[in-house]
């Protein structure tokens, strides 16, 4: 199925992406790709995709002392966090956001099927803090422009595409106007 946003605005959902429009004043979210896991009357809760850290997975959590797998910045909210994405259906607790992608479940079943290499480091990421909105927030910031919805959610693209590329890949997969903006530099002085 394909999906036209620039016809047909898209809401945000659980499953969908939010891409910043290239010229959102935010550092915490200059051209980001957020996966959106959670969006009710309570608020949206979601974790950017396409912004690592200099940490490695072992570093923080000791249990994993072979395990270097790096650590993106989720958001902005509660960096004294620790969450993960993930492909294996089977974790304990685990909800799928999207055709085969999942969020979160539980932490000790992670971590066996890790070590067990029934989870490797192309199957699963990993984030600190994530990006969290209060009820209304968000719809507030989609009438301002600052956000696109995207329903063009897939496993490589979170999982396989390197985060310096997401950004631009993505716009260009919407096609029309934004893959336009893919082209647009990040200081338009510069230009």
């Amino acid at each position: 199925m394909q999906f036209f946003e620039y016809k047909n605005k898209l809401k945000p959902m659980p499953g969908r992406m939010l891409v910043s429009e290239p010229y959102l004043p935010d550092p915490n979210f200059e051209r980001t790709i957020i996966l959106l896991c959670e969006h009710n009357a309570d608020g949206t809760i979601g974790f950017v995709l396409n912004k690592p850290s200099l940490s490695k997975l072992n570093e923080i959590i000791s249990e994993l002392s072979n395990c270097e797998n790096s650590v993106g910045i989720g958001g902005p909210v509660q960096q004294d966090t620790l969450h993960y994405l993930h492909r294996c259906e089977s974790v304990e607790g685990a909800i799928e956001i999207a055709e085969g992608i999942f969020w979160g479940g539980e932490f000790q079943d992670i971590i066996a099927r890790m070590e067990n290499k029934s989870i490797t480091a192309n199957d699963i990421k990993f984030f600190l803090g994530y990006s969290g909105w209060s009820p209304g927030q968000l719809e507030e910031e989609l009438d301002h422009n600052s956000w696109i919805v995207s329903g063009r959610v897939s496993e490589e693209l979170i999982f396989e595409t390197d985060a310096g590329q997401m950004w631009k890949k993505t716009l260009r997969e919407m096609g029309g106007r934004f893959s336009m903006y893919a082209n647009y530099p990040v200081d338009p002085t510069m230009n």
